[in-house]
């Protein structure tokens, strides 16, 4: 069940020179939605290191400076290795539409991380369209979600 997208709440978003193209189009994306977008970077295609735009973001979240964020790099996979680092961040790579309505249903997923060269520009906004409309459970999921927050 979709519920509306919140557009009082503020997105992060960032990427490495792989993804800037992609990341352009889901600024436009969100914006087109109502939604306020602050660009961590990175801002062009000139290589850079994906720590350091994937630190901004996830420690901005982490921080409760932002809500949510999203996060790409050419596969999303060092993207989700840097954020998950990072305290009270539950950063989910999805590639499809199950995936990502499961990491907000029963996850409660604060950045949703995308691989600019896996997917293309239409699944993308599909992507992130499910990820703000899908709201967390709660119920049995959340005593899982406090449990990552202990020490292991």
């Amino acid at each position: 069940m979709d519920m509306a997208i919140d557009t009082t709440a503020p997105i992060i978003i960032g990427c490495d020179h792989a993804a800037f193209p992609l990341k352009e189009k889901i600024i436009v994306f969100l914006k087109g939605l109502g939604i306020e977008v602050k660009d961590a970077g990175t801002f062009s295609q000139e290589s850079v290191s994906y720590v350091d735009y994937g630190k901004k973001v996830a420690k901005a979240v982490s921080e409760g400076e932002y809500s949510r964020g999203i996060l790409l790099c050419g596969t999303g996979l060092g993207m989700s290795m840097v954020a998950n680092r990072f305290p009270r961040v539950r950063a989910a790579l999805c590639s499809d539409i199950f995936s990502v309505r499961m990491s907000r249903e029963h996850n409660d997923s604060n950045i949703l991380v995308l691989g600019g060269r896996i997917i293309g520009d239409a699944l993308a906004f599909e992507l992130v369209r499910t990820w703000l409309e899908t709201p967390f459970e709660g119920g049995r999921h959340l005593d899982r979600i406090k449990s990552l927050e202990t020490s292991v």
